[in-house]
């Protein structure tokens, strides 16, 4: 499985550089890439296409790359500790206090935060995303707490807590912003890798390596969490330590990806559900093999976003959400008697 999606992954970033308002061929995108790791320096190569994929089109690769690796692997560990195929790292009010932050930014940007927006730019938004994101989790995690022990049902119904409120304040802020504030707002909940650039792939991908490289080792411990978390406990299982693990591990991998590439859906409950029913339920391949299919899924849903309706870009979250619906329903119907007992 490892070898299949490596493969495709790289055939999926040699056509999302291909393809677009200027399509290059494959054997130019392949020389230039070779070109750019240091081989092959001496052959020469149209300028026109090694600066459309070096400016513009790489950079928003390697962003699709992180960001789908971020959120699947997310999804994979979540999904592991709540032992339910329909949670998401949304379920725990992430994604929900990203948006509030960034709809917050977004409103009074031209007024209360001028000074701020003068210092940090673009980067004004994605602190505040990763603020709201942070927020929320902690926020879930102390709510969720038993006699000083997060507890599973309470992180649950914390999350719905979260995300009810900070739905209703987004929704009150979207209702208070003007036209153009609220054309901006509409586009970042939607989602989008328009934004990328070489500083944006830098910035992001610390916050990204750190979850990809560490959940997976989590993989086992998450194993022993299927048998219920009692069980976990009674095998010696440190439950309070993982369960703290993966949420602050999802909450920097997906807070810093709503950041700078806004609400991306589906891509976290997509992902790891597919990889099961593809090889198997054992979260030591499971969560890596995640990282892989959710890398791959948003470089084609992005690359779908810019052809599709070319010269108009779709933003990518319609594409994500398009995909996940049926994916949604598949897993609702197939498990509606376990789910609903």
């Amino acid at each position: 499985m490892y070898l299949i999606l490596s493969l495709l992954l790289v055939a999926s970033v040699i056509v999302a550089l291909a393809l677009g308002a200027v399509e290059i061929p494959v054997k130019d995108v392949s020389l230039i890439l070779a070109k750019k790791l240091g081989l092959f320096s001496s052959l020469a190569v149209d300028e026109t296409f090694e600066g459309v994929i070096n400016l513009i089109r790489l950079p928003r690769v390697l962003l699709g790359l992180l960001v789908g690796a971020a959120l699947g692997v997310s999804g994979a560990a979540v999904q592991g500790i709540f032992r339910n195929p329909l949670a998401e790292p949304g379920l725990i009010g992430i994604s929900a206090g990203a948006s509030l932050f960034a709809v917050i930014i977004i409103a009074l940007e031209t007024a209360l935060l001028a000074g701020l927006s003068q210092l940090l730019g673009y980067y004004l938004l994605a602190f505040g995303a990763f603020a709201g994101a942070a927020l929320a989790a902690v926020l879930v995690y102390q709510l969720s707490k038993t006699d000083g022990r997060p507890n599973i049902a309470g992180m649950l119904l914390a999350g719905i807590a979260i995300n009810a409120f900070a739905g209703a304040l987004t929704g009150l802020v979207t209702y208070l912003a003007d036209e153009q504030q609220l054309r901006t707002i509409t586009f970042w909940m939607l989602g989008s890798l328009g934004g990328a650039t070489w500083d944006t792939v830098t910035a992001l991908l610390p916050f990204v390596l750190l979850p990809v490289l560490t959940l997976p080792l989590l993989g086992k411990s998450l194993n022993a969490f299927a048998l219920g978390e009692a069980q976990a406990d009674q095998l010696g299982l440190r439950t309070g330590r993982v369960k703290l693990q993966v949420v602050l591990l999802s909450t920097l991998a997906v807070g810093a990806s709503v950041a700078v590439s806004g609400v991306i859906g589906f891509v976290g409950l997509l992902v790891p559900h597919i990889i099961r029913l593809l090889g198997g339920v054992d979260n030591r391949y499971v969560v890596p093999a995640s990282a892989l299919f959710g890398a791959l899924i948003l470089t084609l849903a992005d690359t779908v976003s810019r052809v599709a309706v070319a010269p108009i870009e779709l933003p990518i979250g319609v594409i994500t959400s398009l995909l996940g619906t049926p994916v949604f329903l598949y897993i609702l119907f197939k498990d509606k008697k376990k789910i609903l007992r």
